[in-house]
């Protein structure tokens, strides 16, 4: 084992960090004007101005890294603003909305071969409640409304994107 910053890493027999210990957690970021989700042809979710947040909790996921990522997509500055400049304002300066989607896919890995492995997403029952933890935070920063998908579901997604304005963080 390899510890780095606090993290424990495996060696592989070549005495090379194993890879596939090597996750975090994933965020798909999209400014978008309007955006809604469906389970079984029920709208569960929907909002307007803000942000589509699809994240994927990874294995050996831990609750700092989704108050982390929440931090952050408080904090970002990705709305026009007096100057015209798109990094003059965050979500609540606009008083923006976000629907946040449970995307265990953005774990696959198509590194070896044609179809995506997903060995890197959390199992469920370790997967929710770090998905429930981020939602939580993103309230407790002040986001006024916050909505979701259905954990684990199929979802029909539908978004207009704004800008566009898309962006991947990871912690």
């Amino acid at each position: 084992m390899l510890s780095v910053f606090g993290r424990e890493y495996s060696i592989d027999w070549r005495g090379c960090v194993n890879p596939r210990t090597l996750f975090s957690m994933r965020l798909l970021l999209q400014r978008v004007s309007r955006a809604s989700v469906m389970v079984d042809g029920e709208t569960i979710g929907s909002m307007k101005k803000g942000y589509l947040l699809f994240i994927a909790v990874m294995q050996g996921d831990e609750l700092s890294q989704a108050e982390w990522l929440a931090q952050k997509v408080v904090h970002l500055r990705l709305f026009d603003g007096e100057n015209g400049k798109i990094n003059d304002q965050t979500l609540r300066d606009v008083g923006g909305e976000i629907l946040v989607i449970s995307q265990f896919t953005l774990a696959g890995s198509v590194e070896n071969g044609n179809r995506p492995e997903y060995i890197a997403a959390a199992p469920p029952a370790t997967a929710e409640p770090l998905y429930r933890h981020f939602i939580d935070q993103l309230v407790s920063l002040g986001v006024t409304r916050v909505q979701t998908g259905k954990f684990g579901a199929h979802m029909d997604v539908e978004l207009v994107n704004d800008g566009p304005v898309t962006l991947w963080l990871e912690k």
